[in-house]
């Protein structure tokens, strides 16, 4: 409980991966012109406008943030939905190739350890081709070099690693190690890849409308530089502070919303892609290491030994 308590605390007043560094000097400013205010107050100039409480009202900018933030949130569980699906997709594909591809020579399984690989190559390609980076030595791990420089040229690396795949099967087919039903359930898995690819373009390349983020940051900043008229007449002194505290918890929702509507960068709010590609990794070398066809084998019990249940 007491190490529980100490991991709180330390969230709370953790820097990295919060808003804070982007929101205080806003809050700063504002509470500096609640400052000016309660100056001016005190020396009886009438700044005290309770009116301008009704400038914009409460639950009109409530809303609007919850919006935004719900729509930022929405984009990154999407993106996280579309992350899983490769995820799972690459475990059934691989699985699928690892077990239905008979293995009759060691270049055939050379050729099947390259394609499992080319799957892990394809969701690091997602990953880089989402960061707007360029192909880079990642890929040079996980695929020949002949298909390493051919992406370099490539303006969608994924759909070219896709190409490979789908080819390579359509060659295990027409030389009789693929029926024809297995390998259409193989290719709907490369399908639902590429479905997944365009979900998590959709969401990188259809942004927040301008308009409304325009909109909503001129309301936060005429609300907050408001503040101070409204609470000057009951806070006195503290107007400075107080309006740093609101606009300082305001000012987080709306960045909160900016951090998390595009969830594939490198930033610490952004989905964990480099440790997802890793599992995914890590998943791709276990089953290589599993022989096909050895799995009947581990049921053949001796015959001495009695069948417990």
């Amino acid at each position: 409980m007491l190490s529980r308590k100490r991991h709180w605390f330390r969230t709370v007043f953790q820097l990295k991966g919060s808003v804070v560094p982007a929101v205080l000097p806003r809050a700063l400013v504002c509470g500096l012109v609640g400052g000016g205010v309660s100056i001016l107050h005190w020396a009886n100039i009438p700044v005290s406008l309770p009116i301008l409480a009704s400038l914009i009202p409460n639950i009109v900018l409530g809303l609007m943030l919850v919006f935004r933030t719900n729509t930022a949130y929405e984009r990154f569980w999407e993106g996280r939905r579309l992350w899983g699906g490769i995820v799972n997709t690459s475990r059934n594909l691989a699985r699928h190739i690892w077990v239905a591809i008979p293995e009759e020579s060691s270049q055939i399984h050379y050729e099947k350890t390259v394609v499992l690989h080319s799957i892990v190559a394809f969701a690091v390609a997602v990953k880089l081709h989402l960061r707007q980076e360029p192909v880079n030595q990642e890929l040079a791990d996980l695929l020949p070099r002949s298909q390493y420089l051919k992406l370099k040229g490539m303006n969608n690396p994924p759909l070219e690693i896709a190409f490979w795949m789908q080819d390579y099967l359509q060659q295990q087919y027409q030389n009789g190690r693929l029926q024809v039903i297995q390998l259409t359930e193989i290719q709907k898995l490369i399908n639902l890849l590429i479905d997944n690819l365009g979900g998590c373009e959709r969401i990188l390349k259809t942004p927040i409308p301008l308009a409304y983020a325009i909109h909503l940051k001129q309301l936060l900043l005429l609300y907050c530089l408001s503040l101070p008229f409204q609470l000057i007449e009951s806070s006195g002194w503290w107007t400075g502070f107080l309006v740093m505290l609101i606009s300082f918890t305001l000012f987080g929702i709306e960045e909160i919303g900016v951090e998390i509507e595009n969830p594939f960068g490198n930033d610490p709010n952004d989905l964990p892609l480099d440790a997802i590609c890793n599992t995914m990794m890590r998943n791709i070398e276990d089953l290589i290491s599993l022989t096909p066809g050895s799995s009947s084998q581990l049921l053949i019990m001796p015959e001495t030994q009695p069948l417990e249940f």
